[in-house]
């Protein structure tokens, strides 16, 4: 079945970095457009990036334009979100997401705090 595992979260200070990844598996990763979306508290889920499945960046969201850049790697099924300048209100649980189906990984906190 389809699975997708994030990783790479955790507490960071402002203006620090942080890179996520997204393990996929149960289907024919390099075949899918990908995206990274985020929930913070409180609010709804929203677009972070989106990739499309031969690796061009396609969409980013305007919050983030600039500081996060989407990668992905067919040989390791996996798609990267390496995020830079990390402001408080980038705090939030970052999903992937496959863009067909849809399926949503379970998530990992990012926290921005000093």
């Amino acid at each position: 079945q389809v699975q997708l595992v994030e990783s790479g979260g955790g507490l960071v200070q402002p203006g620090g970095s942080l890179r996520l990844s997204c393990a996929a598996s149960g289907f024919t990763f390099s075949r899918y457009s990908m995206s990274w979306y985020r929930q913070a508290p409180g609010k709804g889920r929203e677009l972070v990036a989106s990739i499309t499945n031969a690796g061009i960046a396609i969409n980013y969201g305007d919050s983030v334009k600039g500081r996060f850049t989407i990668s992905r790697d067919n040989a390791k099924n996996t798609v990267y979100l390496q995020m830079d300048s990390l402001k408080p209100e980038d705090t939030a649980v970052y999903y992937c997401y496959r863009n067909t189906g849809p399926y949503w990984g379970q998530g990992t906190q990012v926290t921005v705090s000093s």
